[in-house]
């Protein structure tokens, strides 16, 4: 058997996660802010695996996860009525293709915000 066998096609499904971080040294973060909410579309087989992913990730990048809020799969949020443009679903083809975590969107927190 080789590295290259066919594979069984996969059950990955991408998550919309909101994660929230705290400061840490060398987190990449503006100086004066507090923290930051990043928007995140990971690969899983269900949104808890998908949310461990993303938090080992955020961890090795030498940022600080505090708390993530799921919003489910691009089917889930289509349901509830979210709108999702063409270049959201881009970045969430990608990180189903990749198998991967990307982070969408960051917003630093500013003061009182956090």
């Amino acid at each position: 058997m080789t590295e290259k066998q066919q594979k069984k096609p996969s059950r990955q499904q991408v998550y919309t996660l909101l994660v929230q971080i705290g400061r840490k040294s060398g987190d990449g973060l503006p100086e004066e802010a507090t923290g930051a909410a990043l928007m995140c579309f990971a690969s899983g087989i269900d949104e808890a695996e998908a949310v461990r992913e993303t938090v080992a990730i955020l961890k090795q990048a030498d940022t600080a996860p505090l708390d993530v809020t799921g919003y489910g799969t691009l089917a889930d949020r289509e349901a509830a009525g979210h709108e999702i443009d063409e270049d959201e679903r881009a970045l969430m083809q990608r990180a189903l293709d990749e198998n991967s975590v990307i982070v969408a969107q960051m917003t630093p927190f500013f003061g009182d915000e956090a």
